[in-house]
C-alpha cells in the first residue's frame, strides 16, 4: 500500500503537487479543474481558498470526483434575475 509522504500547491505553476512513498507523483493542474467546474467568482473563490489552506483536501475532492458536489453545497449563488 503506497502511502502520502507530500502535499503542496505550488502557486507559480498553479499545481497541487502529490508525492507517495512508491515513487508516484500526481500534479493537479488547478487551471483546468477551475475551468471544467466553477461557473462563477464565488466558486472559484471557493477553490482558491481551499487550494492556500488546505491543498489535500483540494486533491482528495478532484481525485473522487467529488468537487462539483462541493461547491453546490458550499457556494450560495444566484444570479441577479433569481434573487428575489
Amino acid at each position: 500500500m503506497r502511502k502520502l509522504i507530500s502535499c503542496s500547491y505550488n502557486e507559480d505553476s498553479q499545481i497541487v503537487e502529490l508525492c507517495y512513498s512508491d515513487g508516484t507523483l500526481i500534479n493537479i493542474d488547478c487551471i483546468a479543474i477551475e475551468d471544467t467546474v466553477a461557473r462563477n467568482m464565488y466558486e472559484r473563490s471557493e477553490l482558491d481558498y481551499l487550494l492556500y489552506h488546505d491543498p489535500l483536501s483540494y486533491a482528495d475532492l478532484v481525485l473522487k470526483g467529488d468537487i462539483e458536489a462541493y461547491l453546490r453545497n458550499v457556494t450560495d449563488y444566484r444570479p441577479l434575475d433569481e434573487r428575489e
